[in-house]
């Protein structure tokens, strides 16, 4: 007959000569003679309990151990050491605390098309199937209207089901290209300034992320800076890529600047790709918010460059339309067939009734097409008022903005306050740029982004005289923009 002795809280029971440490259902065994079992258990009660001497009066014993035995092991895996901190938060709670005008997070504060709300509504309120899930990589009607829209512009036949996947927003989208594709080492080119989560991507999957800055060409006196006057020299940006580059990140019309990549451009980047074999991921969530009568471009629809590219878009930025987080992603099925993989077993399926909402809203914008009754011709054309008066607005209190050729945003210049006032509040080695927003909200009651927020870390000095506004925006902002400028500009008369 077994022999079984019992100590401790739970039980260390031993049979057959082998002890077991119970503990919350788990069975371990100490490899202890019955003989040495009172004298061991001894030893092994005080290692544990010893760090629990002290603790408060009345907590379980078992508790105590337990939290005690968990708090030695790491909790957080390490691919997210050093992607912890999030500047977005940070401005948006100071932001809060202030009676402002909110222009630094990129989101219109106006209705969407009444087309695209009337589908919306019509989606949760008719077919009851629209309640339940879809197909995986996509609600049929949508992955066929992104087929036949974008095909046209790509001058591709796209399969729905094998060049098309619909995903949680564009920031789903890349993410998702991200972890299909970024293997342990690999290189990623990414522009600088870019939009902040391409690093934290980039290191999540385990690549090295590989910065190049657009730099501003010099604008003749008296003449107007433009964002297009940023430009990649081509020297360096060639320089960048070596034999382990996986992959470079364009976005246009990019954030934060508003600058639109030319043609002359993307074929430098599209050479240089093919030269390397190289995968181009094109973030191109506003493309149809071009002004100036620039044209937007997809490298993908350069020569060569499909078989190398993914194209994300957004619903949230065609239609404004943020919180319905529809994206997609384009590309050849034998890159695709990696993000699916990815899909399948993250977020796996998207939610319906949004689809279905933006199927109808793709729809309706394909028969309008071009005219002026298209939603893409609107808009644009709206956003572009909107960009002017912010423009004039800035300029009446000493601000230098740099006109954006496309995007949500627009940059201004903050060089001549940085040198009439130095020495602003903060930490010594805090960018210019985030001392002068807390500034700027506590003061002056206007929100906007400190630009270093979208460089490396060893460029953030460069360039920390550039401060983001959102000009999407409806009128009652803009005008309570104009109410809180003009109070500045009372202050600095004389």
């Amino acid at each position: 007959m077994a022999v079984k002795y019992c100590i401790g809280w739970g039980s260390a029971c031993i049979q057959r000569k082998r002890v077991f440490s119970v503990h919350r259902g788990v069975r371990a065994p100490l490899l202890l003679d019955p003989e040495g079992m009172i004298r061991s258990a001894a030893a092994i009660s005080a290692h544990l309990v010893r760090p629990l001497w002290g603790k408060k009066v009345g907590a379980s014993p078992t508790r105590c151990l337990h939290q005690t035995l968990a708090m030695a092991k790491r909790l957080q895996a390490h691919r997210l050491d050093g992607i912890d901190h999030n500047p977005w938060v940070e401005f948006t709670r100071l932001a809060n605390q202030y009676d402002v005008v909110n222009l630094g997070q990129g989101f219109p504060d106006f209705s969407p098309p009444d087309f695209a709300v009337e589908a919306f509504q019509q989606a949760t309120s008719g077919d009851s199937m629209l309640n339940q899930y879809t197909m995986a990589f996509g609600y049929p009607p949508l992955t066929r209207i992104l087929a036949d829209f974008f095909g046209k512009l790509l001058g591709q036949e796209l399969d729905p089901l094998k060049n098309v996947l619909v995903t949680v927003g564009a920031y789903g989208a890349l993410f998702t290209a991200f972890q299909a594709l970024v293997d342990e080492g690999d290189e990623v080119i990414i522009i600088e300034p870019f939009f902040d989560c391409y690093e934290p991507m980039t290191l999540m999957a385990g690549g090295r992320p590989v910065f190049v800055s657009l730099k501003p060409s010099h604008t003749p006196e008296g003449g107007q800076k433009s964002s297009n006057d940023w430009r990649l020299d081509p020297t360096e940006l060639a320089s960048k890529f070596t034999s382990r580059t996986k992959a470079l990140v364009l976005n246009t019309p990019n954030n934060p600047l508003g600058k639109v990549f030319s043609k002359a451009e993307l074929e430098l980047v599209a050479s240089l790709c093919q030269q390397h074999d190289a995968l181009c991921i094109s973030d191109e969530v506003y493309q149809w918010l071009v002004y100036d009568e620039h044209q937007h471009i997809s490298i993908a629809s350069l020569p060569g460059m499909w078989e190398r590219t993914l194209t994300i878009g957004s619903a949230g930025k065609t239609f404004s339309a943020t919180g319905w987080k529809v994206g997609w992603v384009l590309g050849p099925d034998h890159i695709m067939k990696h993000l699916r993989t990815v899909h399948q077993n993250s977020v796996y399926h998207c939610p319906t009734q949004a689809q279905a909402a933006v199927a109808k809203s793709f729809e309706r914008e394909l028969r309008h097409f071009g005219q002026p009754s298209s939603y893409f011709v609107q808009l644009p054309q709206s956003m572009e008022q909107n960009r002017d008066h912010m423009i004039r607005s800035l300029r009446s209190v000493g601000l230098d903005p740099i006109i954006p050729r496309g995007s949500y945003f627009l940059i201004t210049d903050i060089l001549q306050i940085k040198n009439e006032m130095p020495d602003l509040p903060g930490a010594a080695d805090e960018p210019y740029d985030r001392r002068f927003v807390k500034w700027m909200i506590k003061n002056k009651g206007l929100v906007a982004i400190p630009v270093s927020i979208f460089y490396s870390v060893p460029h953030q000095k460069d360039f920390d005289h550039y401060i983001r506004f959102c000009f999407v925006k409806n009128e009652g902002t803009l005008q309570a923009m104009d109410e809180k400028l003009q109070k500045w500009k009372a202050e600095l008369k004389p």
